[in-house]
């Protein structure tokens, strides 16, 4: 008992003296209280961090094992197949880990699980934020990181698969050196810059291997701690429903319900990756062989996250320009800098375009409805369709041996695919969400139906009809839906193409016809907090 009072005391003293020299009982008092909706797409940022957990302590402990050099040496380790064969220094301290160290295998493929789960969780988050309108002010900004992080990623991503040196990440650097070198004019620098000399050089990897350990993971770390601060700071969006306006956050605190529940989930993602990782061989190098730069390995397809630049290049016709002694391959150049370029400058600078459309200036935290945002949802939905497109044709060789198809005729479906798919989509999925907004209307006049028919007194069978639940008709009623803008003949054509535009975005909706009453308590709850507009 006095060894339990004098722990007491001390610890007392101890914050007694930190909070008379630093904010400690504020700052614990609003972390531990700050409010979370309770909602289980607001988890998926959740698994994206504890991914990402995962994978800073597996790969500092495979960092421990792993030689990144690239001098080559006879390999006498436990894969016998491979036995006395000329290896990379690299290549051979990867078998290392995979076969000689205890646990080595299983820690190398959760890595390498957790990063395949990081970049997808953060592509979902990413989704789920777009379709929900979440980067609409004052959370631009943060959109903005989120896409830097997930660009940064894919870096990050490339840098780890390229590591072991094996002939399969071989056949991507090798991919890799020739979009390096499509680059004009500078490119031919660059690539011997990069490469140490004429490739495939001697420095490439030990170059990954420093920005995969020490630069990138940094600035994954200083991007994520700035996203975690600005989602604390702007706090969360949320649904819409009863009780929930721009004003306020209804949901959990963080201790002890939030702690608990984040806690499981990390417990949850640990436990589904190790399992994950000792059933499912992911990335299994020693089938591969070491990289020879006169080879290239059969069935190479990369990782899911940069299958869509391989699709691209496979769609692309073998187009060349020579111009001023330089030859643009526009082969590579368009569909593996072009277009990813135009990729990351679309996502970056979409919340002002949208803004700028719209002449929007308010404050937004209550969610968006799919739904009720027709365009947007439909440009989302062609964009994933364009994905998956260019994703499945980095695999048309493998398609078209598996089902004994024509590789060209596959080719060519794939290349209409791309422009005419996404235009599909778009108008499907808008004519979907008009058509669920008309249901609403419907429901909103004259009640859900109630699966029973009745004959009125003109004779006539018609459904019966309840009225819907208060809660549901508050989620059709509150929905923030900015009006076109009227025309503006003899406007300056940059005005004719943002009212054009809007037109565009907004020019087709559903009105739902609320009474008076209900469009007071949508005002209400779409009311802008009182503390941004001064």
């Amino acid at each position: 008992m006095r060894a339990r009072a004098a722990v007491r005391g001390a610890v007392r003293s101890g914050v007694t003296a930190l909070d008379q020299r630093l904010p400690v009982s504020e700052t614990v008092r609003v972390v531990l209280r700050k409010a979370f909706p309770d909602h289980w797409s607001f988890l998926l940022g959740e698994l994206a961090l504890y991914s990402f957990v995962i994978l800073l302590l597996t790969g500092s402990w495979l960092a421990l094992f792993f030689d990144s050099g690239s001098r080559q040496i006879l390999y006498h380790g436990s894969y016998a197949p491979l036995a006395g064969l000329p290896v990379s220094e690299a290549f051979d301290s990867t078998l290392h880990i995979s076969f000689d160290v205890r646990g080595g295998l299983l820690v190398r493929q959760m890595h390498h699980w957790a990063a395949l789960l990081f970049l997808a969780s953060m592509a979902v988050h990413m989704l789920r934020n777009f379709f929900t309108g979440a980067f609409r002010k004052p959370r631009e900004i943060n959109w903005m990181i989120g896409v830097l992080l997930f660009f940064v990623a894919l870096l990050e991503g490339f840098c780890g698969y390229s590591l072991p040196d094996d002939l399969l990440s071989g056949t991507g650097l090798r991919t890799a050196h020739t979009i390096v070198l499509s680059i004009p004019v500078a490119g031919t620098y660059l690539a011997y810059l990069l490469w140490g000399g004429a490739y495939p050089g001697h420095v490439l990897i030990g170059r990954l291997f420093v920005l995969h350990v020490l630069f990138v993971p940094a600035l994954l770390l200083a991007l994520v701690t700035a996203h975690l601060i600005l989602v604390f700071y702007l706090k969360h969006t949320q649904w819409g429903g009863p009780g929930r306006t721009n004003r306020n956050v209804v949901g959990r605190p963080m201790f002890p319900y939030f702690a608990a529940k984040s806690t499981g989930l990390f417990l949850l993602v640990s436990a589904t990756l190790a399992v994950l990782s000792a059933v499912a061989e992911v990335n299994p190098v020693w089938t591969y062989g070491p990289y020879r730069a006169d080879q290239v390995s059969t069935n190479a397809q990369p990782d899911w996250y940069v299958g869509f630049l391989e699709g691209a290049l496979r769609l692309m016709p073998p187009w060349e320009t020579n111009a001023a002694g330089h030859t643009l391959m526009w082969n590579v150049l368009l569909p593996a800098v072009l277009l990813p370029g135009l990729l990351s400058v679309l996502l970056l600078c979409y919340p002002l375009v949208e803004r700028w459309v719209t002449g929007d200036s308010r404050e937004h935290h209550l969610c968006d409805r799919p739904r009720d945002r027709p365009t947007r949802t439909g440009l989302g939905v062609a964009g994933i369709v364009a994905y998956g497109v260019l994703l499945a044709a980095g695999g048309n060789d493998v398609t078209a041996f598996s089902f004994h198809l024509s590789l060209n005729a596959l080719t060519w479906v794939f290349r209409i695919g791309f422009f005419v798919a996404p235009v599909v989509s778009f108008a499907v999925t808008k004519r979907l969400c008009l058509a669920l907004q008309e249901h609403e209307r419907t429901v909103l006049i004259r009640g859900e139906e109630t699966g029973v028919v009745r004959q009125n007194v003109h004779g006539a069978l018609e459904p019966g009809h309840v009225p819907a639940a208060p809660d549901k008709l508050y989620r059709f009623v509150v929905r923030d839906l900015p009006s076109p803008r009227p025309p503006e003949p003899g406007a300056p054509r940059w005005r004719r193409l943002r009212v054009a535009l809007s037109r565009w975005y907004y020019g087709r909706r559903v009105e739902l016809g609320a009474t008076p009453e209900q469009r007071r308590r949508a005002e209400e709850a779409l009311a802008e907090p009182e503390r941004r507009k001064r």
